[in-house]
């Protein structure tokens, strides 16, 4: 592959992530606005995140194993079409359907079916075209680019709220067409000449991953799942405060709401670049990572003031940065390429529900207790550390340390 094919292929590979993460963090500033301007709950507003990432976390298997029975980008492509339909859905009935609320749900679970298959697929797609530190490198600039759309969301969700709430919901479509022109254009998939084999064959391969490896394999799902958990609810957590309790709103609080974003995409990229193919290293950086979580969330107890907020809450975004590039040249790497769609689209469907699952959880333990919040993040990052720590092997039957490279038993 040509220096500069490449380098537009990796541009067409990253722009998927940045376009899923716009999904839901360019919605949290405008949450307030449309909370007051349909007169829904906390819990009502909170549900245009849940249903998407729900909808994503139950067709992400289906879509794997598609892209694995036919090709990766036959799968990327009309998902893409699909994502920027639901916000064209949404964004109509905001602005003039009756029973507003309701077709913004389904415009938003359409949305997430199509992003099913964009992300979790693109991740997939990066582990055929990519081998060895090269992969790991590759990998590292789609967390980044991932994080990046959680930094830019915000913001120009709230550059767009300026205008009318519902503003953010016709920017879908517009994104989507760039990333549609992309891979159209510079994703060249290699032909595979072998025949896909059948479905109860490749069903039986899948069960002796996780029949050998599951333990690790499921914990490193749970690694990714909790960052994005804790993420979104911090996010979720953060926006409300800073418009109830500072009131800050518009696009300072976009901008705000960005800080611990960049750190994370900044901490993953670097993570990406550093950590090579060595599982025993990949650990020990995701161990660190929850340490620093641990810390943070245990500290934000103590810590009210904004600016020493921000300051503490930087350091669990800089352990959700070691963990995720470590996470996804793992799981990447667990599995050939003729199962590879599926396994990492699992671990996408971990990742939706985590973001599913964070802002109604939080929005729950906001009214239950702000200490007892970040005390039942602290305990929860400790034990996913734990697990991390015990779970995941670093060496082979030969007692060599491993590397990410692909397992291989009789039916893969």
């Amino acid at each position: 592959m040509a220096s500069k094919n490449k380098g537009m292929t990796i541009t067409a590979i990253g722009s998927i992530p940045l376009i899923m993460t716009l999904g839901n963090s360019m919605l949290i500033p405008i949450f307030p606005a449309m909370k007051s301007s349909l007169s829904l709950s906390q819990m009502q507003v909170s549900l245009t995140i849940t249903v998407f990432s729900i909808a994503g976390a139950i067709f992400i298997p289906v879509v794997g194993y598609l892209s694995d029975r036919f090709s990766r980008k036959i799968i990327i492509l009309p998902s893409l079409i699909l994502y920027g339909l639901g916000g064209l859905l949404a964004g109509f009935a905001a602005a003039s359907f009756s029973h507003s609320y309701v077709w913004i749900l389904i415009g938003r679970t359409l949305q997430g079916v199509g992003a099913a298959g964009t992300a979790p697929i693109a991740m997939a797609l990066t582990g055929d075209l990519f081998k060895g530190g090269e992969q790991s490198r590759v990998l590292g600039i789609f967390e980044a680019s991932n994080g990046l759309g959680k930094v830019l969301s915000p913001i120009l969700g709230s550059l767009l709220g300026l205008m009318v709430w519902y503003a953010v919901f016709f920017a879908f479509p517009a994104v989507c067409l760039i990333a549609i022109l992309l891979v159209g254009i510079f994703v060249k998939e290699k032909r595979n000449l072998q025949a896909p084999p059948p479905f109860n064959k490749y069903v039986h391969g899948l069960l002796d991953v996780f029949k050998y490896e599951g333990r690790w394999l499921l914990t490193t799902y749970l690694a990714g799942g909790t960052c994005l958990f804790t993420l979104f609810g911090i996010l979720f957590f953060l926006s409300d405060v800073l418009e109830q309790t500072y009131n800050i709103d518009g696009v300072i609080k976009g901008f705000i709401l960005a800080i611990p974003l960049l750190i994370m995409v900044t901490t993953s990229y670097i993570t990406g670049s550093k950590i090579g193919q060595n599982l025993e290293k990949m650990k020990k950086i995701a161990v660190l990572g929850f340490i620093f979580m641990t810390i943070s969330y245990g500290s934000l107890v103590f810590v009210e003031r904004l600016v020493p907020f921000l300051a503490v809450l930087g350091i669990s975004s800089v352990g959700a940065g070691l963990i995720l590039p470590c996470v996804n040249s793992i799981i990447t790497g667990a599995v050939k390429k003729e199962r590879r769609g599926f396994v990492t689209s699992l671990y996408g469907s971990v990742r939706f529900l985590g973001v599913a699952a964070g802002p109604p959880i939080f929005s729950r333990l906001m009214d239950w207790s702000r200490t007892g919040m970040f005390i039942s993040l602290a305990v929860f990052t400790l034990i996913v550390g734990l697990l991390v720590l015990l779970l995941i092997r670093v060496k082979g039957k030969d007692g060599k340390k491993n590397k990410a490279t692909p397992i291989r038993y009789k039916y893969l």
